[in-house]
């Protein structure tokens, strides 16, 4: 298992110039993690605002601090006019054209991956049944699998809970949308620790029964801090993922940074170490 870090967690170190993202890979470095995640957001406002020269110097500084970037997350936050699940073609249309955008931007970071949450931007409009919601998500992004498959990126779609969202609340849900696109090589499951507590069973069993299903995961407590810092149990979950063999990324995404990005980013990963078993 790798061990990755959400960058929205150091805002709070913007520069005049921006997000500093240098500094983030430093330190990211020497607490030891190996990958960093990109929330689009902290760039540019919209993934097509983001240079080609900006989105190279990205890549430069990570592989210099000899880190990956796993990919992009909160894909679709803090924009306007994109829905997954709308019955406007017009809105569809344009989610689609910027979906294809944020391919072009993680291949061109150098990422594999796009976490798909926005739980705004997938609930349910008024009168949309949920079939109807799967029908038009389909669309979407069968549209933007052509260009999944030439730039090797996959779509890793996140269940989240019905606190966030009615659409897309199991890991069952998210799985069965998946084989019915025919293209699981590209588009597949994420799995988070907080949002799978709404399962209202083990996380371990979730692990074991999609262990051939996700592709990505998502640490945290649901307290909204990270691993160790509430009270989610993370030694079984480190074990099932033992158990089954998991050799992907394991990415910290935290919302409450009240005990500081510092502490959050050190301390998991030290606690999510120290539950491994030794090689």
């Amino acid at each position: 298992m790798k061990y990755a870090i959400c960058n929205e967690m150091f805002e709070c170190w913007n520069t005049a110039e921006g997000f500093d993202f240098e500094r983030f890979c430093r330190f990211s470095k020497s607490c030891g993690y190996e990958g960093v995640e990109i929330a689009p957001f902290t760039i540019a406002p919209f993934a097509h605002d983001i240079p080609t020269n900006k989105r190279n110097e990205i890549r430069r500084i990570a592989e210099s601090a000899d880190l990956e970037i796993t990919g992009l997350h909160w894909l679709l936050a803090k924009t306007t006019g994109f829905h997954l699940t709308s019955p406007d073609p017009e809105i569809r249309r344009k989610t689609a054209e910027y979906f294809c955008e944020l391919v072009k931007l993680c291949a061109e970071l150098g990422g594999k991956f796009l976490v798909l949450g926005s739980p705004n931007q997938r609930t349910l409009p008024p009168g949309v049944s949920k079939a109807e919601g799967e029908n038009y998500a389909a669309e979407i992004l069968q549209s933007v699998l052509p260009l999944l498959e030439k730039h090797n990126v996959k779509i890793a779609i996140e269940p989240l809970t019905t606190a966030e969202t009615d659409f897309w609340n199991t890991a069952a849900e998210v799985v069965e949308f998946a084989k019915r696109l025919g293209a699981l090589e590209h588009i597949a499951l994420h799995l988070d620790c907080k949002a799978m507590c709404g399962e209202r069973r083990p996380i371990p069993e979730i692990i074991r029964e999609f262990k051939d299903d996700f592709i990505y995961l998502h640490v945290n407590d649901p307290n909204l801090q990270g691993p160790g810092f509430g009270d989610l149990d993370f030694k079984p979950i480190v074990a099932a993922l033992e158990e089954i063999r998991y050799d992907g990324w394991a990415s910290l995404e935290t919302f409450d940074y009240s005990p500081g990005p510092e502490i959050l980013a050190q301390k998991s990963l030290g606690y999510l170490r120290s539950l491994e078993n030794p090689r």
